[in-house]
């Protein structure tokens, strides 16, 4: 359960928050982990319905955005592989880090996903010292064994919604 002031919420983009969150940074070093959100939006647009970017709000003050994908095949090429849902991209601004942020973005789009009938999340990560495994562990998540590209890929089984 969640411990998230009650000011926090995911948003759609607008044109009033897109330069807000084109503004967004993580901290120097981080930059080879996540894409900026200008990448991030750029494929939610050659994407479609597929992808979910939403600003992450605490009150009207932007701290960080989050991208989920919705029902797709992982391996297009292996008919086999099922469809998943899940995190596509997670950056907290580098001044907003540490602060709940980022397990409130997670905790919002698994919700998403059961709400549209799904019942596991997957996310992607860069391995490392450096990288997000131990934040994702936290929160669950475990690895299946396979890789995207130079990825760890990761679920989690989301409980039913009562």
């Amino acid at each position: 359960m969640s411990t998230a002031p009650p000011t926090l919420r995911l948003a759609p983009l607008t044109p009033e928050n897109l330069d807000a969150a084109l503004a967004l940074r993580v901290r120097p070093g981080q930059e080879g982990l996540v894409a900026p959100v200008v990448k991030s939006l750029a494929e939610a647009y050659v994407h479609g319905e597929t992808a979910w970017p939403r600003l992450v709000l605490d009150g009207e003050r932007p701290v960080g955005f989050v991208m989920a994908f919705f029902d797709i095949a992982f391996h297009p090429d292996r008919p086999d592989d099922r469809p998943r849902s899940g995190l596509w991209r997670l950056l907290i601004d580098a001044e907003q880090q540490r602060g709940g942020y980022g397990r409130f973005a997670v905790e919002q789009v698994c919700a998403e996903i059961r709400r549209r009938g799904g019942t596991r999340a997957t996310v992607t990560y860069v391995p490392g010292p450096d990288g997000p495994a131990e934040f994702y562990a936290r929160l669950g998540f475990r690895p299946t064994g396979e890789t995207s590209g130079d990825q760890t890929v990761a679920e989690l089984d989301l409980p039913p919604l009562s």
